[in-house]
């Protein structure tokens, strides 16, 4: 309120001044624990409204999902929460607390996922490559659980990740690369 103001009454102003608030600003956690790619992490002095996202960026510098949308629509973010495809940024990071969240440096550390990264590549299917951890992630959950998907489940299977760049043909002609290898191989 301005000093202008006619409708208070004289002396009320020093004593909502001195009223106490209910509610802190915001919440902060001593510290609590993710199991990331692995491994326990410690997240300290933390907001409890941080989402997992900018925890595994910003908190434990895993920068491979990306901050595009932050409204869970393009699938930057797309991380494994308990073996399950989830936008990072419509997460709450202390709701992972007890789960594994696996991200595209895990799937990549560990080597699950280069054949994936390979055929993006080799396919064109990589141009600015914003997009390309959230695709890593899809086509890797497709094929862990579908390896002989066919292409109206792969559609859908990456239909939550947007590509500004390639126009997904390429994109499905790196799936169908790593499908065909994969069965060659027998895999």
């Amino acid at each position: 309120m301005t000093s202008h103001d006619t409708t208070r009454a004289p002396g009320r102003r020093e004593e909502l001044e001195e009223e106490p608030t209910d509610a802190p600003a915001y919440e902060v956690a001593s510290r609590y624990e993710l199991h990331v790619n692995g491994a326990a992490r410690t997240v300290e002095e933390a907001w409890l409204g941080e989402s997992l996202l900018y925890v595994l960026r910003e908190r434990l510098g895993l920068s491979g999902a990306k901050n595009a949308c932050e409204q869970g629509e393009c699938g930057s973010c797309s991380v494994l929460l308990d073996d399950v495809v989830v936008c990072a940024c419509c997460v709450l990071a202390v709701d992972a607390v007890g789960s594994h969240v696996e991200t595209v440096e895990g799937l990549t550390r560990r080597g699950v996922a280069a054949d994936i990264q390979t055929a993006l590549l080799d396919a064109g299917g990589v141009q600015c490559g914003f997009c390309t951890p959230g695709f890593v992630v899809a086509v890797y959950d497709l094929l862990r659980r579908r390896p002989d998907a066919g292409d109206l489940e792969v559609r859908e299977a990456l239909s939550g990740n947007l590509c500004r760049c390639t126009g997904y043909g390429r994109i499905l002609e790196a799936v169908r690369a790593v499908q065909e290898e994969r069965s060659r191989a027998g895999v």
